[in-house]
């Protein structure tokens, strides 16, 4: 099968300008975030490369998702199914959260944290990032005591790495140089 990144593009970009058209872009992300991961499910996988009949996999799989999908939902499954697609829905909807992200103007920051941030610490990363990147920021944190201090926070390609780690790491470098 093709690159499941080139088969799902056109997959969420289509879901995408539908979901914003109809002003429901956050239902789509969440009917494609429950499809995808039923899709995952490794019983429903081996259904989708069992080699079943198009339209009895996408009976299948939406008697399993058909309280979490409506009608539109119920469409892209079936013509996925019909194409032999399905497999790619985990993919699509990596991809629409990602036009998501884009059209929201919404940027995710990752913040690794030797010790438990407080509400003003983790304000202060926020209104930084948010200044950095032009864009609304959605932050996580997670706790890393490997850290021994600081924090390495992470927005797609940016990292900045202010932990003691790091800069014990830079240190060691700088000397050995």
């Amino acid at each position: 099968m093709a690159d499941l990144t080139t088969v799902a593009r056109p997959y969420a970009s289509a879901a995408f300008e539908f979901a914003v058209a109809n002003h429901a872009v956050a239902r789509w992300s969440d009917m494609l975030a429950f499809c995808a991961s039923v899709a995952a499910d490794p019983i429903v996988q081996s259904l989708l490369v069992s080699g079943e009949r198009a339209e009895r996999v996408a009976e299948i799989f939406l008697s399993v998702v058909e309280d979490q999908v409506d009608a539109h939902g119920a469409n892209l499954i079936k013509i996925m199914a019909e194409n032999g697609r399905l497999a790619a829905v985990p993919v699509v909807a990596t991809m629409f959260e990602a036009h998501r992200a884009e059209f929201e103007k919404v940027a995710d920051v990752a913040v690794t944290s030797s010790m438990p941030l407080s509400n003003a610490q983790e304000q202060q990363i926020v209104s930084t990032m948010e200044k950095r990147l032009g864009r609304k920021v959605k932050l996580s944190v997670t706790i890393d005591a490997a850290l021994i201090g600081g924090v390495v926070i992470q927005a797609g390609d940016i990292v900045i790495d202010g932990s003691v780690r790091g800069q014990l790491e830079r240190l060691t470098e700088t000397l050995q140089a």
